[in-house]
């Protein structure tokens, strides 16, 4: 029995839904999905229901893709993230707004959290606007921008906060003998971003309200993906595991899908001074 994860299966892309269709059944292991499964509702929930027939159980975030608005009368912000939220209940698929659950093989808390990014990925002292404005300079805007729509907030800031209390109040509710894998889409720590191509893609990256939460929690490991970037670090004796898929041209097509799925536990220990990495995965 094994808790595995993936991120960014962006199932628009036809090798990545083939790749998903010759997965092999994991009938004992758990699978994390860490958010951007596709654009579309319905393909999003074809995916999602694809993996639950093949895992015991699926424990999924919302990333960016999943997200945005189709079309000029789609759901947008919240009415769409509790739309998907629906859909997943529907399917037995566990999200932020359930329950943490318990991994049977040591009672281990899974904490899926949805929390969003608030532009502070981003030189100090500049403000959302400012750090968009950097961004532009090199030419990079985010398509979010264009169909991520934060309704009923304000903007994007305004949601990531609300998301981020919520999320805190949730997280400092666990015993504090506990020991807790937290799932999300965007990467938690600024320090664990490298965008070696696009590095002023950082803004839409994340929130710096969640930095410290692997030494305020009680954490042992932490999923992220977005970033398209496999690696394993370890900040303060706490493993993160970017687990991304990605776009085709990140991944290859002749490993298939279940040589990018981590496993997550069992584990490794942590290194002796708790700090490590990058340790890539190709």
């Amino acid at each position: 029995m094994r808790l595995l994860a993936v991120g960014d299966l962006h199932l628009t892309y036809a090798a990545n839904r083939a790749a998903l269709e010759a997965l092999a059944p994991h009938p004992e292991d758990w699978l994390l999905v860490a958010g951007d499964v596709a654009e579309s509702m319905e393909r999003i929930v074809d995916g999602l229901a694809a993996l639950v027939q093949r895992f015991a159980r699926v424990i999924w975030v919302p990333g960016n893709h999943e997200l945005w608005t189709e079309g000029p009368s789609g759901l947008r912000g919240v009415a769409r993230y509790e739309e998907l939220v629906r859909r997943c209940r529907e399917l037995g698929v566990l999200t932020p707004e359930d329950e943490f659950a318990t991994w049977p093989a040591d009672g281990s808390l899974i904490a899926p959290c949805f929390v969003g990014y608030d532009y502070s990925f981003a030189p100090e002292g500049l403000d959302p606007e400012a750090a968009r404005d950097w961004a532009r300079e090199q030419g990079i805007v985010c398509t979010d921008e264009y169909r991520l729509h934060p309704d009923p907030h304000a903007d994007m800031v305004q949601w990531c906060h609300h998301r981020v209390a919520t999320t805190e109040a949730r997280l400092a509710r666990m015993p504090p003998d506990a020991s807790a894998i937290l799932v999300a889409h965007w990467p938690l720590r600024q320090d664990l971003v490298r965008l070696f191509r696009i590095p002023r893609f950082s803004p839409w990256c994340g929130t710096r309200l969640t930095e410290d939460w692997h030494l305020r929690f009680p954490v042992q490991v932490a999923v992220t993906a977005h970033l398209h970037m496999r690696s394993t670090d370890w900040r303060g004796g706490v493993r993160f595991e970017e687990v991304s898929l990605g776009y085709p041209r990140h991944w290859r097509r002749e490993r298939g899908l279940g040589h990018y799925l981590r496993q997550v536990l069992p584990g490794p220990e942590a290194p002796p001074d708790g700090e490590a990495g990058p340790l890539w995965h190709p």
